[in-house]
């Protein structure tokens, strides 16, 4: 998520390498050890210097024919024809329905995967008999920290995007916490959510409501080989592959989650495992899948992004201030997502608290002058 190389007055792939490869039960992959990217105008001056893009001898730079986004180009008659209709309550519409589940060859991996979902959802069938308020409270500690630590802070901003930069121990914590939301590796979710910035909302999109509401929501989990297939082997994550640590996450990543239930049994017997494991992966799923379903069919654009992204507010309150989608497509690099005051960001207060300590630095923002050259294209 070798990257093809938008007009730079239009079009925007990651500019510092939104969600999201999801895989829970993915251990090893070979990747090359290098990066792609596409030079784009709304990128900070100066910034590629100082950027992750710039470290190291292995990073490559590849220009190629543009990157054209399906949501902005007309429907020839055929198309119109195949329309499967708008998605309720919005002016998004379907134009590639695609069903996962059926007509196609399911591998291991996709069964697994549908087995570890269908697994953490049943487990939320116990909740009602197996609650206590420990067990809530268990819940609910591990949202916030695998959620906003991990999923949000660590995997999206500093991770995908690298937004700010953290002391290494710092960082590699807050990995760890992403690791724990059972949504895979910080490989295979970085480099799926680099893949979705570059071809948001086309036909290489890893998961785009143009293809319906569950396809982008939940069901592109299933069909493991669709991203590669789309979008070619993941060579866009060479900065984290380089590093031994996120290997090893990728490579014990199942241990993790072992470890951690069986901690929450020793702790609090099964009321812990339904309500930690269960209710809180489950939670903490459909808030991350909002971001790529939501986001891009209810809200509002302020922005011009050439695509479906939008600013969705009842998002935002649950995701930890992610659900200002169309503001991130549009400021990519930007480490805040709220961008007016009354734009509730958690995860950027949790940014700028840690600025504050002396942790985070190098801290992205959009100047005035790069707002109001978007104000422009609006």
């Amino acid at each position: 998520m070798a990257l093809l190389a938008p007009p730079p007055s239009k079009l925007k792939p990651f500019q510092s390498p939104s969600l999201y490869r999801f895989n829970p039960l993915k251990i090893t992959r070979t990747h090359q050890n290098s990066i792609h990217f596409a030079s784009h105008a709304r990128f900070p001056q100066n910034s590629l210097k100082d950027s992750f893009f710039s470290r190291g001898k292995d990073v490559k730079i590849k220009r190629a024919s543009p990157i054209v986004r399906a949501a902005s180009i007309p429907l020839s008659g055929d198309e119109k024809d195949s329309n499967f209709g708008r998605i309720l309550l919005s002016d998004v519409a379907v134009k590639r329905k695609r069903n996962v589940f059926w007509g196609r060859k399911w591998n291991s991996l996709d069964i697994g995967i549908v087995s570890v979902v269908a697994a953490m959802h049943l487990l939320c069938v116990l909740a009602p008999s197996t609650f206590n308020w420990g067990a809530f409270g268990v819940a609910v500690g591990l949202y916030v920290i695998t959620g906003l630590l991990g999923i949000t802070l660590s995997f999206h901003r500093n991770l995908s995007h690298r937004s700010f930069k953290l002391p290494k121990w710092l960082e590699y914590f807050f990995a760890y916490c992403g690791s724990l939301a059972l949504q895979g590796n910080p490989i295979e979710w970085v480099s799926t959510h680099r893949f979705h910035h570059q071809f948001c909302d086309s036909d290489k999109d890893p998961h785009s409501p143009i293809e319906g509401f569950w396809f982008s929501h939940m069901s592109w989990l299933f069909d493991t080989e669709n991203i590669t297939q789309r979008c070619g082997e993941p060579t866009n994550v060479g900065d984290l592959e380089k590093q031994p640590f996120y290997k090893f996450l990728q490579n014990t990543y199942i241990l993790h989650h072992v470890a951690l239930g069986a901690l929450l049994y020793a702790m609090g017997g099964l009321p812990f495992i339904v309500w930690g494991m269960g209710v809180r992966t489950v939670w903490v799923y459909h808030i991350t899948w909002l971001v790529n379903s939501a986001c891009h069919v209810w809200g509002k654009q302020a922005w011009n992004t050439g695509d479906l992204s939008r600013n969705n507010w009842w998002v935002a309150m649950l995701a930890f201030g992610e659900g200002w989608h169309n503001n991130h497509h549009a400021f990519e690099y930007s480490a805040r997502h709220g961008l007016e005051w009354w734009q509730i960001d958690m995860t950027w207060y949790a940014i700028r608290a840690l600025e504050a300590l002396g942790l985070a630095t190098d801290v992205k923002l959009p100047t005035p002058a790069q707002k109001q050259k978007m104000k422009a294209l609006n």
